[in-house]
């Protein structure tokens, strides 16, 4: 059976997760909290944060900065979460 979300990102009901797609709490408030498209979603914009700010999944630091980012695209908290400064899809430059 499908499960259904509230997905704070769509603004609406949507399909949810399988399993949490984070560890600890914030991917057990995501599973609750977040659709497959959502997640989706955020699988774009982490790569575009990851690459326009030169972070790596195997630095800490870089964790520590992908988790703020999670947090503001997701849930509205802190400062992160936006596409980077200056950032345009399709890597054009104006």
């Amino acid at each position: 059976m499908t499960r259904i979300v509230n997905c704070v990102v769509l603004k609406k009901e949507a399909e949810g997760l399988d399993k949490p797609p984070y560890p600890g709490e914030i991917g057990q408030r995501i599973f609750e909290n977040v659709s497959k498209e959502g997640w989706k979603q955020w699988q774009e914009r982490l790569v575009t944060i990851i690459n326009e700010n030169g972070l790596s999944t195997a630095d800490p630091r870089s964790l520590d900065t992908i988790e703020k980012h999670m947090l503001g695209f997701f849930f509205g908290e802190g400062d992160y979460g936006q596409a980077p400064a200056g950032y345009q899809p399709g890597g054009g430059k104006k």
